[in-house]
């Protein structure tokens, strides 16, 4: 039985027979756990000793990041800063809650007059220009 864990460890729990997985030499006690790090196989290393590390959260980059948005955009979401995917998340909330998509053609977006105000006045977008769209807002 094989599991990770979550310092970056795979945990290998031998029961009192002959193992496969390291090459099929016999474990004399009934259960022996073994670490290995995830990302090296076996054949390259040593077994070694599982640490558990606390997990640090890292400072969201790139489009998690957070940044201000032009009015309009404040004015459909509420907010003066906010990400590009919780811009995103947000805007296809709003199409989905007042069913804004073409019913002949569920990627085409038939815009609102909130819509159009983040849309550059679009009456209808694909849902693949909203990303592109959205990118002037996002200063």
């Amino acid at each position: 039985m094989a599991g990770t864990i979550g310092c970056g460890m795979r945990a290998v729990v031998l029961e009192g027979k002959k193992s496969s997985f390291f090459g099929g030499f016999p474990v004399n006690t009934p259960s022996t756990a073994v670490c290995f790090p995830v990302g090296i196989s076996r054949k390259l290393g040593g077994i070694s000793a599982c640490a558990t590390t606390p997990s640090t959260t890292r400072k969201p980059r790139g489009i998690m990041k957070p940044r201000p948005i032009t009015p309009a955009l404040q004015e459909f979401v509420g907010a003066p800063e906010i990400s590009r995917t919780q811009a995103l998340k947000v805007i296809w909330a709003h199409i989905k809650a007042n069913n804004l998509q073409d019913p002949n053609d569920k990627k085409v977006i038939i815009c609102d007059e909130k819509l159009k105000k983040i849309f550059a006045g679009k009456e209808r977008v694909g849902f693949l220009e909203i990303s592109g769209l959205i990118t002037p807002h996002l200063l």
